[in-house]
């Protein structure tokens, strides 16, 4: 399958990429500039890159650009994106980190809308925003939150995380299952959400499929890009060919063997997390 992964890297004035990067474990090459897998979008790349790989499936195509939250380079990539993506032809596209911008979004989401076939789409971060914001999720296959994005996900009338109730805030983490209530009531959602936390729920139709909590890593908590580790793995999975249920459960699994695999400590960059993969999915899958 053809793989699509979009989203912005935290670099001022980073131009337009679309390519496929060469990786070698800790950094990422996109022409000639050098990124390390530990910013956002990258970390997802990289882990969908090598589950991927694992597979001997073709390498995912990543679109990005830069931007430091002037927005100036997310407008450039809902453009892009809007213009070529009937070109691209992808058939699992992944959207990431972008800010959240209602119109763009929705322009874009019209754009799938009409494609014949529609790609297998998973939305996280600003383009999850976005889509929920403009009650175009329902173009989406799979969102991908975590508890204080749930809380966001299940305020009809919040447009940014920053902008809902505060009562859903306070019990994103304590009660996600009410979260999962909620949601139900929650116009232009896709019907599958995978919630990534110290339990991982994987919803559908608003029914709870299955919760994930082993192996527990608490110490995986404060490092930053386990939740897009996640999401790279469960493109990666979906590509390879997987049904979206199979592919959201395994994911899940592989995720947190591979940070166990790491031996994590506070101070564990998520390039070595991601360096497990592979045996991850050897583990969970019995390949």
């Amino acid at each position: 399958m053809k793989t699509l992964i979009v989203g912005t890297v935290p670099v001022e004035n980073f131009p337009i990429y679309l390519g496929t990067p060469s990786f070698d474990g800790k950094d990422l090459v996109l022409k000639e500039r050098t990124l390390p897998v530990g910013m956002g979008t990258l970390s997802l790349y990289s882990a969908a890159y090598l589950t991927l790989a694992h597979f001997k499936g073709e390498s995912p195509t990543l679109l990005t650009v830069g931007d430091i939250g002037k927005a100036d380079g997310s407008r450039i990539l809902y453009q892009k994106l809007t213009e070529k993506i009937e070109e691209f032809k992808p058939n699992v596209l992944t959207l990431h980190y972008v800010m959240p911008i209602i119109t763009l979004a929705k322009t874009l989401a019209l754009k799938l809308q009409k494609m014949s076939p529609k790609p297998i789409v998973v939305a996280d971060a600003g383009f999850m925003y976005a889509f929920k914001a403009s009650k175009m999720g329902h173009v989406c296959d799979i969102f991908t939150p975590d508890p204080g994005e749930m809380a966001f996900l299940a305020d009809k009338n919040a447009v940014h995380p920053a902008y809902m109730e505060r009562h859903l805030f306070e019990i994103d983490s304590i009660d996600v299952e009410s979260l999962i209530e909620k949601v139900k009531n929650v116009e232009g959602l896709p019907k599958m959400l995978v919630i990534k936390g110290a339990i991982d729920y994987i919803v559908l139709d608003g029914k709870i499929l299955f919760k994930i909590d082993d192996p527990m890593v608490p110490s995986l908590e404060p490092i930053g890009g386990t939740g897009d580790t996640l999401t790279g793995i469960l493109t990666g999975l979906i590509a390879h060919g997987l049904s979206l249920e199979k592919a959201a459960f395994y994911a899940c699994k592989i995720n947190r063997i591979a940070g166990l695999l790491s031996n994590p400590t506070p101070r564990t960059r998520v390039n070595k997390i991601i360096s497990y993969i592979p045996k991850a999915i050897d583990m969970v899958l019995k390949i």
